[in-house]
């Protein structure tokens, strides 16, 4: 099935530890045939971007940069596979890797609202 993003609206339901991202932040994502690109903002995040290619089964390859609340420009890498939900919502299951500070992994799900 083919899953278009585009003006979908996300927010994280689970999060590990060592990311920035929280319940707070919501994402607007927007798509133009395979590009992905979301701005996001909340809780320790003053503003953040990704963008990202999306291949024919949903699966996002993206990368994003965001700025906190301690003035940090932190950087990352992330693959984000789809599922549909019994509601027709749309959940994001991400692998994700920091790549500034620690450069630790960590995995969220985001789901739309």
């Amino acid at each position: 099935m083919k899953i278009n993003y585009h003006n979908k609206t996300f927010r994280p339901i689970s999060v590990s530890k060592n990311g920035e991202v929280s319940n707070e932040v919501l994402f607007l994502y927007q798509q133009t045939q395979n590009i992905i690109s979301a701005n996001y903002s909340g809780g320790s995040i003053v503003q953040g971007h990704l963008l990202g290619l999306v291949d024919e089964n949903g699966v996002i390859n993206m990368r994003y940069h965001q700025v906190n609340h301690q003035g940090e420009i932190m950087t990352g890498q992330c693959i984000s596979t789809p599922e549909i939900m019994y509601n027709g919502k749309i959940r994001l299951y991400e692998q994700w890797q920091w790549t500034s500070g620690d450069f630790s992994k960590g995995t969220s799900i985001l789901e739309e609202i």
